[in-house]
């Protein structure tokens, strides 16, 4: 295989491979009207967004009991998937998921969520699991977004050079962990959050305006 060929492609979940933004938003408000706490303003939870939830609440909701928030927001996430308020996965990001597999890629998540944001995604029988290689998250990675030692699991585990890989995210922070590790990047606009100014200290393979899209510019990447 030739060696700028990208055999990995690592995927940021949150406003990349699902829209989360809002969701999440309404459903830390309701955690913090639970635990007798004022709601937060949208612009706090835009400006604050792609940083790992528990350290973000800490901002959003100044003095806020984290391990109290914690607890409160576990059942929350539950009721949120179970009524499919939350991560639904459009049928043309499993598309593209499948065209990548298809081209012989192997794909993991990496995101800032810890495992309790996550659990639901990782049983056997959903359809993220059976297409993931690998998951990486906050719970079972030493180091974090921005801190381009985030991705040396994967490169580890997989035994991959950062040229063979691509991450996939819609925050400036994942473009920094990603160039800094010497990982390809492509960067995610379809939130609206971000625009490419926002980028623009870091080095960007590709923008794209839908998770579709990645599948041509990796195409275009290797090309």
């Amino acid at each position: 295989m030739k060696q700028h060929t990208i055999q990995a492609v690592a995927i940021d979940f949150d406003d990349t491979l699902c829209l989360t933004e809002a969701a999440s938003f309404a459903m830390e408000n309701e955690t913090l009207q639970r635990i007798g706490r004022p709601p937060m303003p949208r612009a706090i939870h835009k400006a604050t967004w792609g940083v790992p939830l528990f350290v973000a609440i800490l901002e959003r909701s100044p003095g806020v009991d984290v391990e109290q928030f914690r607890e409160a927001y576990r059942p929350i996430i539950k009721a949120y998937v179970e009524a499919g308020k939350l991560d639904n996965i459009p049928a043309e990001n499993y598309a593209a998921l499948d065209h990548l597999i298809k081209a012989g890629k192997r794909l993991m998540l990496l995101t800032s969520r810890t495992h309790t944001e996550l659990k639901h995604m990782l049983e056997p029988d959903h359809l993220l699991a059976s297409r993931i290689t690998a998951f990486y998250h906050k719970d079972n990675t030493d180091h974090h977004k921005p801190d381009p030692r985030a991705f040396a699991p994967l490169l580890r585990d997989h035994q991959l050079q950062p040229q063979q890989c691509v991450y996939i995210g819609d925050s400036p922070s994942d473009a920094q962990a990603a160039t800094q590790a010497g990982l390809h990047f492509i960067a995610s606009l379809e939130s609206g959050l971000r625009v490419r100014e926002d980028f623009a200290a870091f080095r960007v393979d590709a923008f794209v305006d839908t998770f579709p899209d990645v599948v041509g510019a990796i195409e275009a990447l290797e090309n």
